[in-house]
Parts: structure tokens; sequence; C-alpha cells
């Protein structure tokens, strides 16, 4: 059982980062040549999609984290462990934060065709996933090294 939950939040961690990886390395600087409606539309319709694959990822990842920590007798694993826990508590934290504020309100925006707003949130999404992005990768350091 101890396989497949790894295996598993090996799979939701990918995903999520993998994800978060094309979008600040390929997709945005890709869509950066179009004019405005099209890459805020764009933008809207790909994070869409995107966040109905990360939000099951991320109850995958909570669900078998909680799973392995405890298997690991929670307090005794090693500091690695208690860094990845912290960490991705706070990428959740963060998603939230992104998914029920500036996603949000984007779509709005977006859906009003209000293009600067739309653009001011996209900027703050940008930075969210940015952050997030970094922290995922000190994770796995932190688990692998510590």
């Amino acid at each position: 059982m101890r396989n497949l939950a790894l295996l598993l939040h090996l799979s939701a961690a990918i995903i999520w980062l993998g994800g978060m990886v094309f979008a600040q390395f390929c997709l945005r600087p890709s869509v950066a040549m179009l004019e405005p409606p099209q890459r805020l539309s764009l933008m809207a319709a790909t994070l869409t999609r995107f966040f109905a694959i990360v939000i099951p990822a991320i109850v995958v990842l909570l669900a078998t984290g909680g799973y392995l920590y405890a298997g690991r007798e929670g307090l005794a694993a090693p500091i690695g462990v208690h860094l990845m826990v912290g960490i991705g508590i706070t990428m959740c934290l963060i998603f939230g934060h992104l998914y029920f504020g500036s996603f949000r309100r984007m779509k709005a925006a977006v859906a009003s065709s209000n293009w600067p707003v739309a653009a001011v949130q996209l900027g703050k999404i940008r930075m969210l996933v940015l952050t997030n992005m970094i922290l995922g990768f000190v994770a796995v350091i932190a688990v692998r090294l510590f």
C-alpha cells in the first residue's frame, strides 16, 4: 500500500509542478504576442482546464502525503519530510488564494471584456504560480537531501 501511495503522490506532484513549469516557461511567453482579448481569453480557458486537473492532484497529494507521513511515525520522520509537509501546506494555501481570488476575478473580467483588470489578475496569478513552482522544487530538494 505504501508503494501505491508513493506512486500516486509522485504522480500528482509531477502533474502540478510540471504544469507550472509549462505555464511559466512555454505557454506564457508564447501567448505574449497575442492581443489582450485573445491572450487573456486563452489563458482563462487554459487555466480553467489546468485547474480541473490540479485540484484532484492536490487532493491526492494531501491524502497520500498524510498517509505516508503517518507511516513514518509523524514527528519521528526526517527533517526533509517535515520541510516537505510545511512547504506543501504553504503551496496549497497559495493555490487556494490564487484560485478563489485572482483566478475568479480574472475569469469575471474576461467574461465582461474588462481586459485591464484581467491583465492585472493574470500578473498576480503568474507571480503566485512562480512562487509555488519554486516552493515545489525546494520541497523536492528538501525531501531528497535531508
